[in-house]
């Protein structure tokens, strides 16, 4: 048996605009909470970043707290809140709806996560990477 706390001492905290993923790492299993402020929307705080025309990672999420709407390259859209369950594909672009930031457990193995790009020489730049 393992436990670990998100609320008290995640194994690693990445933090970007407007946001942040908190990982709990127990044996070969990746847990993450994502926070998204109000404002926040892949556009502005992680296309930059990414230098992708939408979001090119899938991710299996349970909402906690607040609204995001997700729209596919396709055009299909969609609205989550607290308590609905998804699995988003790559093609994707996404922002938090509303006053009340998004609060949801991403299953890691799928979800991309940030770390600071060690190659870049700009100390705000990010790469992104799955973490299996």
């Amino acid at each position: 048996m393992q436990k670990k706390s998100l609320n008290s001492s995640p194994d690693e905290t990445r933090t970007f605009e407007k946001g942040k993923i908190e990982l709990a790492k127990l044996g070969d299993v990746t847990i993450g909470r994502a926070t998204l402020e109000p404002g926040w929307s892949w556009e502005k705080c992680v296309k930059p970043l990414v230098n992708t025309n939408s979001w090119q990672a899938p991710h299996t999420q349970y909402m906690i707290s607040g609204r995001m709407k997700v729209v596919m390259d396709d055009g299909k859209e969609e609205e989550f809140g607290p308590g609905d369950t998804a699995v988003v594909p790559p093609g994707h672009n996404a922002w938090v709806i509303g006053n009340e930031p998004v609060v949801a457990f991403l299953h890691a193995s799928e979800v991309v996560v940030f770390k600071q790009c060690p190659a870049c020489k700009n100390d705000d730049s990010l790469e992104f990477s799955l973490v299996l």
